[in-house]
């Protein structure tokens, strides 16, 4: 509200009250507009282009420095003499595994393979200079791939028939996916892999078999696949079961445009996949109409363990009630975003947390491959933040973050 300079209070307190009144009402209308700066300016970069989320070696380096001035000013009843080498020696540990070397590849073993021999005509191997023959002394060889088109044919079942004075006989032919289709099993295999796998639409798929030679409609084969999901619904069942064993789950919806009859434009579904570990290695997809959280819900709710999500809202009743059975296992990757959003407005307390987590990066670049035993061990030995310092500048930024 607009202050009138004429009617101001002749008493100190009074004014003094107005004026501390003033700057928290200015603090909060900062704060508001930063908020809003910020959200805009991520809406902006989402709408241009996907924005990456890595930091060069420069930028590290540069967040090792503050980590060590902050330890330094510290006061802990821990002392670590390999806390600056292991800061520093982290600051490429965000740039990944190594890229794989330049240079042409050799080519895979496990292709066939055609051995063309390309010998000299008769008459170049005599030298007209010396006039002796050619001795041979050896051979160069080189590898190109080459691609054999593939090919549609009909295979033409043709089943014996045999009678005597009382009775007739006819032999069977092989049982098929779908009885009395057209569609062997490879031609299904070839329609259902192309659309999920290739994502090759079945109108771009129909085309394909015209060059070919063959009329196969897109509502032909839709009804294939609706067909092959029944027919397949057993081995989905045991695939959950094995998936269910797991000790942790992973999951993280996708969004994908549906058709609707009922509205004029396509709306939005959800699929979402759900991911053992190691020693159940199944990767399960479950569609649902909408993002509510009925879908995981009835999905999850054969299983009893540690479930590894997002912060998405719809899974937190899962983890609230504990007769339900499932532990939450939180993602680094969603929580290091927020730390990476605030980096701009705050580099002196994100860039040391940045840092932190490009060292447990690090650590998991290292134990790819190997097994749960080996990995444990040098996440002990390298990955738990045993230096009270960094556990307690981790906790104040967390702290912060919730606060803002």
């Amino acid at each position: 509200m607009a202050i009138d300079p004429k009617y101001l209070p002749e008493d100190p307190k009074v004014l003094q009250q107005m004026v501390l009144d003033l700057m928290a009402q200015l603090d909060r209308e900062s704060t508001e507009r930063t908020k809003i700066e910020t959200l805009l300016r991520e809406l902006l970069d989402a709408k241009r282009s996907r924005k990456s989320e890595q930091l060069t070696a420069d930028q590290l380096a540069l967040f090792a420095e503050l980590l060590q001035t902050r330890q330094s000013q510290a006061e802990s009843p821990v002392k670590n003499d390999d806390s600056d080498d292991d800061a520093a020696g982290s600051a490429t540990g965000d740039a990944g595994p190594k890229k794989r070397t330049s240079g042409r590849q050799a080519l895979p073993k496990n292709l066939q393979r055609e051995r063309i021999v390309h010998d000299l005509a008769e008459e170049e191997k005599h030298c007209a200079a010396c006039q002796k023959d050619l001795r041979p002394i050896g051979e160069e060889t080189s590898e190109r791939y080459e691609y054999i088109p593939a090919q549609l044919k009909v295979v033409e079942d043709v089943c014996k028939k045999y009678a005597c004075d009382c009775t007739v006989r006819t032999a069977t032919k092989p049982p098929q996916p779908i009885e009395k289709s057209t569609a062997g099993a490879s031609l299904l295999a070839q329609v259902i892999v192309a659309k999920t796998a290739d994502h090759l639409p079945l109108n771009r798929q129909e085309k394909i078999f015209e060059r070919h030679g063959a009329d196969i409609s897109r509502k032909t084969m839709c009804g294939w696949l609706a067909q092959c999901a029944n027919l397949l619904e057993p081995l989905y069942g045991r695939a959950t079961e094995v998936l269910f064993e797991s000790k942790v789950i992973g999951t993280d919806d996708t969004g994908v445009k549906v058709l609707d009859e009922k509205l004029p434009f396509a709306r939005t579904g959800r699929i979402w996949p759900y991911c053992g570990d190691q020693e159940h290695p199944v990767i399960l997809y479950d569609y649902t109409q909408t993002r509510a959280r009925a879908g995981p819900e009835e999905f999850l709710k054969g299983y009893r363990g540690r479930l590894q999500v997002d912060a998405y809202a719809g899974y937190d009743a899962f983890f609230k009630d504990p007769a339900r059975g499932l532990i939450e296992v939180a993602c680094w990757s969603h929580a290091r975003r927020y730390y990476f959003k605030a980096l701009d407005s705050d580099q002196a307390r994100m860039g040391p947390a940045l840092l932190l987590i490009a060292q447990l990066y690090r650590v998991e670049d290292r134990v790819r491959g190997w097994s749960a035993e080996e990995r444990l061990a040098l996440r002990q030995r390298e990955s738990r933040l045993g230096r009270v310092q960094q556990w307690h500048f981790m906790q104040i930024v967390s702290v912060r973050l919730i606060l803002k």
